[in-house]
């Protein structure tokens, strides 16, 4: 099922301030809390729907990426997540959104229920480059990366204890981790789950520490890890990955994965946006006569026609030859910037045959306006 825009999840406009956001976030998170409608899938789906909408709208770094490029510029593709949020994620980062109303303490102390609350530390999060080609940009590509991090302890498969006799059932929370208070709010008196002080959320108490990680839970380690990067991505651009960054301690969640992309330089193209750029250079004979030349493109190589009397400057365009975008919708074009060579060294037989061509009428330059950056010329060809 496509994501519906976040703009309209939280019924604001595209100009609306953080002030806006909060509120109409506010408004919705009151609504469909989980604990005004237990047992309720459809009002937790929009809890969370609404939680995703918000982390990205009040981030003036998403934000940006989610109004040039849709979800794709937030969510990648092929196990990018932007969105998928838990609910522990969305009561550990929106604390703040309530205020001293009541209605905060629901947040940011483990959950609106048992099944929501956060067991243990969760681990931080890993930042890697990619870089990538203007072919593998082009197409999209799959990549096996070995990373560096903390991995869930081999000894303690992650739960800090010696052994299964060191581990404990917290006999104040009973081993839910939460324990349930009663607020009073301004709906009234609700009860809330927070995280048990005895066992900090763990839901155990360890007596004996594992040798190997010294209750972490976790050790230093390496993991091949499969990216699919989507067709259209730009340098600079993160890509996130949920639970792929370094393991939680004492059997926390893993924190994610964030992916920045960067481009090595071609050969012979460069990019403008979308649009794909290329330097033809042509001799002098080529450019008046006409021929045909092969041009190189992210798809291979493919046969311009040159006609008589191209002047250096002039530009060909290969439409849908460029780069897609990050949604999908459409391509860019190859631009191809014609320049004559002028030769450096001549025989003197060729400086007898330029002599006799400088004195004929056809090889008169007209008067022409001072050269310009191909940028320049870019510009107004699209004007």
């Amino acid at each position: 099922m496509a994501k519906r825009d976040y703009y309209e999840v939280l019924g604001v406009s595209k100009s609306a301030d953080a002030a806006e956001l909060k509120k109409a976030y506010r408004k919705l998170a009151v609504q469909f809390h989980p604990d005004r409608n237990p047992d309720d899938k459809a009002a937790e789906d929009k809890f969370k729907e609404a939680a995703e909408a918000y982390e990205v709208l009040s981030d003036p770094d998403k934000k940006a990426k989610y109004d040039r490029y849709g979800h794709a510029g937030v969510d990648g593709q092929g196990g990018f997540s932007g969105g998928g949020m838990t609910m522990d994620d969305i009561f550990s980062q929106f604390g703040d959104v309530f205020g001293d109303s009541g209605f905060g303490s629901f947040f940011g102390g483990g959950g609106g229920s048992a099944s929501g609350r956060q067991r243990g530390q969760k681990g931080t999060n890993l930042r890697i480059k990619v870089s990538l080609t203007l072919e593998e940009i082009a197409h999209g590509v799959h990549k096996k990366i070995k990373v560096k991090k903390e991995v869930a302890c081999n000894t303690c498969n992650g739960s800090g204890a010696k052994d299964s006799s060191s581990v404990k059932v917290c006999n104040t929370c009973g081993g839910n981790g939460v324990v349930r208070q009663v607020r009073n709010t301004f709906l009234g008196q609700m009860q809330t789950t927070v995280p048990c002080p005895t066992c900090t959320g763990s839901g155990k108490i360890i007596s004996s520490f594992c040798t190997g990680c010294k209750g972490s839970g976790t050790s230093h380690g390496e993991e091949t890890i499969d990216i699919d990067i989507p067709a259209g991505v730009e340098a600079g651009m993160q890509l996130s990955m949920r639970t792929r960054g370094n393991a939680g301690q004492k059997g926390g969640p893993a924190g994610d994965l964030i992916i920045n992309i960067e481009e090595k330089e071609h050969e012979f193209l460069q990019r403008d946006g979308q649009n794909i750029l290329f330097e033809q250079f042509l001799s002098f004979a080529d450019a008046s006569i006409g021929t045909q030349v092969e041009v190189p493109t992210l798809d291979g190589k493919v046969r311009i026609k040159i006609p008589p009397g191209t002047q250096s400057g002039k530009i060909f365009r290969l439409q849908d030859k460029g780069l897609p975008t990050v949604q999908g919708y459409g391509k860019g074009d190859q631009l191809i910037h014609v320049n004559v060579w002028t030769p450096k060294k001549l025989t003197q037989e060729e400086r007898d045959l330029l002599e006799k061509m400088r004195s004929m009428p056809n090889f008169t330059p007209s008067p022409q306006k001072s050269d310009r950056t191909l940028y320049e010329k870019l510009r107004d060809y699209f004007k």
